[in-house]
């Protein structure tokens, strides 16, 4: 049995989700004044150097990578207020706000055709197309509840079938 390895020797960085190939992991990292987060990655592979991939005066936060690698969802306050953007990962190009009154803990649904986020006690669904380019839908409520909101990470999970989700139900 190989002995565990720390993948970091530093600062506050909480892992997020990976690329398809498993090789990269997208985390979010606490600034060294401990008051804002940006988003970066870290290869699995070669000198393991984390690379930000957000470094701006907003809070980003919950970065979820799309099932292709394609696309980047994450929630952001440059608007005055914590709103869903999805951006290019990696390529040059595009970035949309996804959320339109408010909005957190964006995941995708499994077969990348649907991003999913939170707003207070709602859960929203947008369609998005992604070919040619991506092209989000309007937000559409789901359902409400009582449940567990995440500050900082993610409180609930989408079933493999994008069908069903698993949520922290509030005492």
């Amino acid at each position: 049995m190989e002995e565990d390895e720390p993948l970091l020797e530093t600062g506050s960085i909480f892992p997020s989700s990976w690329l398809p190939d498993a090789r990269t992991l997208i985390f979010r990292q606490r600034r060294k004044n401990g008051t804002e987060d940006d988003i970066g990655m870290l290869s699995m592979e070669g000198d393991r150097k984390p690379e930000l991939l957000s470094e701006t005066v907003f809070a980003e936060a919950q970065p979820m990578l799309s099932p292709d690698g394609r696309w980047l969802a994450y929630a952001s306050d440059e608007s005055g207020r914590r709103e869903v953007y999805v951006r290019s990962f990696l390529e040059p190009g595009g970035r949309w706000q996804i959320s339109t009154e408010g909005g957190a803990e964006p995941r995708w649904n499994p077969d990348g055709n649907e991003l999913f986020y939170r707003r207070g006690e709602e859960m929203w669904a947008v369609a998005v197309s992604t070919e040619p380019v991506f092209e989000p839908g309007r937000p559409t409520l789901l359902f409400e509840g009582s449940f567990d909101l995440g500050r900082t990470v993610h409180n609930y999970d989408v079933s493999p079938d994008g069908k069903r989700f698993v949520m922290v139900q509030r005492d």
